[in-house]
């Protein structure tokens, strides 16, 4: 499997950050390569929450990926499993810093084809990398316009 992980400090609380973040159809506003957001379950918050995300690779809208949440604590750490053809859980962790919140964004993934599957996920590692860090200062921005 593959690892990255992007940081950044946001000029706002946990709170804030939170509220941000669970507004699920949102997260294409500061998701960089998210094109659409829609919620699967009747529930919105908490564990089991299903969602399914259109996704863009290289600016072309390119296929729908249905993730879960298994993990919630609000204003602490979400943990999302990816459940489609790419595997693996990310995980959005929050800490209060000095008025501000540090946001980690890790992402643990594998591709489920032999070889093929990890070449892939290392040829496409820096530019996941860069989505996660600007997806980030775009979140930045939406916290201080609100």
């Amino acid at each position: 499997g593959m690892h990255v992980e992007a940081m950044r400090d946001l000029a706002a609380s946990p709170e804030r950050v939170w509220s941000s973040i669970e507004r699920w159809e949102e997260q294409s506003r500061w998701i960089r390569d998210a094109v659409w957001v829609r919620v699967l379950t009747p529930e919105r918050v908490g564990a089991g929450v299903r969602i399914r995300v259109l996704n863009r690779v290289v600016h072309v809208p390119l296929f729908t990926e249905q993730l879960e949440v298994v993990e919630w604590q609000p204003r602490h750490r979400m943990v999302m499993a990816h459940r489609s053809f790419v595997r693996g859980t990310g995980t959005w962790s929050l800490e209060p810093v000095d008025g501000s919140t540090r946001f980690i964004w890790t992402e643990e993934l594998s591709l489920p084809i032999p070889l093929l599957g990890e070449l892939a996920l290392l040829a496409y590692r820096p530019f996941l990398r860069r989505l996660m860090r600007g997806s980030l200062a775009n979140l930045q921005r939406l916290i201080v316009a609100t």
